[in-house]
Parts: structure tokens; C-alpha cells; sequence
């Protein structure tokens, strides 16, 4: 079962006040939330509602 107690390097604090969840928060929780995170490691792209893969780039041909 997941912890549900934060550890300091799970997120850091924006200089707003946010709490910013860390890739390796997110590759401890086990799947995307979709919500378009920042350091989201499943590569979900919020414009297109698609998890893309972190390292999927379109090449051109």
C-alpha cells in the first residue's frame, strides 16, 4: 500500500506557495494523474489529453 506521508524529496514549494510534486513522487504513486504535472515521468501531454511517453519525439521524415 502506498505511503501517504510526503518525504522531503516528493516535492519542493514554488516561490507562490505551491506544492510541486517531484518525478520521483510521481514514479512512487505508480501511474499519471493526468492533471498535467510538471515533472509528470509518464509524458502526459494536457493539450492533447495523450500520455505521449516521456521521450517520444516526432521526428520529421
Amino acid at each position: 500500500m502506498f505511503n501517504k506521508e510526503l518525504e522531503p524529496e516528493d516535492y519542493y514549494l514554488s516561490p507562490e506557495g505551491y506544492i510541486v510534486f517531484t518525478e520521483k513522487y510521481h514514479l512512487k504513486r505508480g501511474h499519471c494523474c493526468k492533471s498535467g504535472c510538471k515533472h509528470c515521468p509518464y509524458g502526459y501531454n494536457k493539450n492533447t489529453g495523450k500520455i505521449e511517453g516521456k521521450n517520444d519525439k516526432k521526428e520529421d521524415k
